[in-house]
């Protein structure tokens, strides 16, 4: 019989009753450092003093009313991130593959809106994850999340992950925008090299196409600034956020500049949930704490103090791991052809560390943004532990 619960999932048997900071305890007691974090979404970790108490302060008075009315806490949440970022206006969803939907439907509004509404296309890369709607499993491209749903929605061309001479051969008249993962997370934790960044925001400026960041997973200081392209020194025309602007409560954004923004008018998109009251006081707690003075300093010096660790890690265990990859607080480390990273996650899992398998072999690490050297310190000795499990032994050096 299937289970009452649908089965999409491949679920480690773990149920978590309880977390405080970058821990975890199982309904049975056993405790986690959890350098996974929801997926690179409890950003402020688990049961953050500031965080809860601004959710149960709003869920006792209300939590929805709707899109009908204005909400205050919307206003304020959208007020906030236009004075923190490129943008000049800020449309609130419930989760990542929305925001892809909805960012790539205001790409195409525009252009429509500008008289050329034969500019539907967005280049994307290869790699790329970019959600799990039909049109965002386009976006990403990838034959094994595609198979069984039918043709593939139109309008998404897939090009080399870095490759500025693919890009440019790409364009046509019916080009609208290039949609890009600042680093890509699911795909195996790549960083876009910064000068491929600049370029592809120049290649947009000359032909008139649109810069649509997918900042879902590395938005809201997870690469040590607020939004990942900012260590490129460019803005995108429209972003998608999601994942840790919430804090792990459910939250997407569209954040855009005005002459993007100004054509998604009343009857063009829409949602029930997303920018409720409750939502968005999540949202302006963890912008609280992460626009604090000295915060993403904070973050910075510890994800280089992380990533340093991890480098060392990959020397000294030659036979497990090939280097590491990454930026900020998303880092991977890549393994050995013959080690599997979900074996290296149950490898982790036996020492008490949560992390997240990603492609390209590579296990994934994504811990909150509050993680202190201490706990790196504790992760990379249960990293250090897992790798020595998964060393191979001589005899089966020797039959290979």
């Amino acid at each position: 019989m299937i289970p009452a619960l649908m089965p999409t999932y491949n679920r480690a048997d773990l149920a978590f009753e309880r977390g405080e900071g970058a821990w975890l305890w199982t309904v049975d007691g056993r405790r986690f450092l959890d350098f996974g974090s929801g997926i690179a979404t409890s950003s402020l970790g688990h049961g953050h003093p500031h965080l809860v108490r601004a959710i149960a302060e709003q869920a006792a008075k209300v939590m929805h009313v709707s899109n009908l009315y204005r909400v205050p806490q919307a206003e304020e949440l959208a007020r906030r991130h236009v004075e923190a970022s490129f943008a000049d206006s800020v449309f609130f969803c419930n989760s990542g593959a929305e925001a892809n939907e909805g960012m790539v439907k205001a790409v195409r509004k525009y252009h429509a809106e500008n008289g050329q509404p034969e500019r539907f296309r967005m280049l994307c890369f290869e790699g790329a994850f970019h959600g799990r709607t039909l049109a965002m499993l386009a976006a990403t491209g990838n034959e094994k999340y595609l198979a069984g749903f039918g043709p593939p929605v139109q309008g998404f061309e897939h090009l080399p992950f870095g490759n500025m001479n693919a890009v440019r051969d790409a364009i046509t008249p019916e080009t609208a925008g290039i949609m890009i993962e600042p680093i890509q997370g699911e795909g195996g934790v790549r960083p876009a090299d910064l000068r491929f960044l600049r370029e592809l925001r120049a290649v947009c400026d000359e032909f008139g196409l649109l810069l649509a960041l997918d900042e879902v997973q590395t938005g809201m200081g997870r690469s040590g600034k607020l939004w990942a392209h900012q260590w490129a020194g460019i803005e995108p025309d429209v972003m998608s956020a999601a994942k840790g602007i919430g804090g792990g409560f459910p939250l997407g954004a569209i954040l855009a500049k005005e002459k993007v923004a100004q054509h998604l008018k009343p009857g063009t998109h829409g949602t029930t949930y997303g920018g409720s009251p409750l939502a968005c006081t999540a949202g302006n707690a963890v912008l609280d704490v992460v626009l604090a003075p000295g915060f993403l300093d904070q973050v910075d010096r510890v994800a280089r103090y992380l990533w340093r660790g991890f480098a060392a890690l990959a020397e000294r265990h030659p036979t497990v791991a090939e280097g590491v990859r990454g930026a900020g607080l998303l880092i991977g480390l890549q393994l050995r052809p013959g080690i599997a990273n979900t074996e290296m996650q149950a490898a982790c899992v036996a020492e008490g560390l949560l992390t997240v398998a990603a492609g390209q072999n590579v296990l994934r690490v994504a811990p909150p943004l509050i993680i202190t050297e201490a706990e790196v310190d504790q992760a990379l000795e249960m990293l250090d532990r897992a790798c020595r499990r998964m060393t191979p032994s001589a005899s089966q050096e020797a039959a290979k």
